[in-house]
């Protein structure tokens, strides 16, 4: 069976379409859809209620509030129980029509498949700037290889979900933990399309932060940075040092050099530091090891509709998502 996993966040203009078109790509599979919704404040949970009534394939997961993007996914990784995932956006941005090619990479042996993004339709141009800006850095920067161009579209064998879901940390970023946990991995390249409608839910500071959870949790360099700064600081500072004492000048000439030289270093010192508060705020996160979501209740199937989907798997079978009281 394959899972299919969908965050939600106040898409009542577009969930209806989407199911439609999701059915539609999936007629010939054994499949399920978990809607996460994602403490939406419009009538998202209602229409994926009624959906779950009048579709056996839907379970709705309903969380006790909004967790973000990675907490909503994190919960539908816990929840779904095929034997293959696909985790996309319920926008419209990744296409249903590609899953099918997914499904095929998997069953042709791959456990990790990557959706990669040939072109992106975005409406707003500053973010179509940013992103092949950050996908570069994170090349640059990331300790071992993560696909670029690359989102959370794609699709994870069980192994590889059971993988991700063993994984405590707090500050997710599921395209690396999908690099990260190896397994044999192809990719499936499609065109990321404009929203089908409303607007993107993601703010601009969120979308910096993160960009952080990126680079931070892949990436030892930004504190061998430091480090590196924190010589030609020292080599700076100690040119200017040898050229003061043996300068002849009566007038020191250099006296406004070793003034700047002293607000470089105490430039270079505040960088360093804020680079170790970003990790030392990362430690903190994960030493309190709080949960990336809290479910309030899972919509499931009842017995009668399992049959007639011919799941495949007894309904015992299904893991329990993970809770807490």
């Amino acid at each position: 069976m394959i899972s299919i996993v969908v965050p939600i966040f106040n898409e009542e203009e577009i969930v209806d379409l989407f199911h439609a078109a999701l059915t539609d790509a999936m007629k010939d599979e054994a499949w399920e859809v978990v809607y996460v919704n994602d403490g939406s404040t419009d009538s998202s949970l209602t229409r994926l209620t009624e959906l779950h009534a009048e579709d056996a394939h839907v379970v709705v997961v309903e969380l006790s509030r909004n967790w973000g993007h990675m907490g909503a996914i994190s919960a539908g990784l816990q929840t779904a129980r095929g034997d293959a995932v696909v985790v996309m956006d319920g926008d419209f941005q990744d296409p249903p029509e590609v899953v099918p090619e997914l499904v095929a990479a998997w069953r042709g042996g791959a456990q990790v498949v990557t959706a990669v993004r040939r072109s992106r339709q975005e409406k707003r141009k500053v973010l179509a700037q940013l992103f092949p800006i950050f996908y570069r850095l994170m090349g640059a920067l990331s300790d071992f290889p993560i696909p670029l161009n690359a989102g959370i579209f794609g699709l994870l064998d069980r192994q590889a979900v059971d993988s991700i879901n063993a994984l405590r940390e707090g500050s997710r970023y599921l395209p690396g933990l999908r690099a990260w946990v190896g397994y044999k991995t192809a990719v499936v390249l499609y065109d990321r399309q404009e929203r089908a409608g409303g607007e993107g839910k993601l703010t601009f500071m969120s979308r910096i932060k993160y960009a952080m959870d990126a680079i931070t949790s892949f990436s030892y360099k930004p504190l061998r940075l430091s480090f590196g700064l924190a010589g030609f600081a020292i080599s700076l500072a100690a040119i200017l040092g040898v050229c003061t004492i043996f300068s002849k000048s009566a007038v020191n000439p250099l006296g406004y050099g070793v003034a700047a030289a002293v607000f470089l270093v105490g430039g270079f010192l505040l960088l360093c530091v804020g680079v170790l508060g970003e990790y030392l705020g990362r430690v903190y996160d994960e030493v309190r090891s709080r949960p990336l979501s809290i479910i309030n209740k899972v919509y499931e199937a009842s017995q009668s509709d399992s049959s007639r989907v011919n799941m495949g798997r007894r309904e015992g079978d299904r893991k329990k998502p993970f809770r807490v009281a």
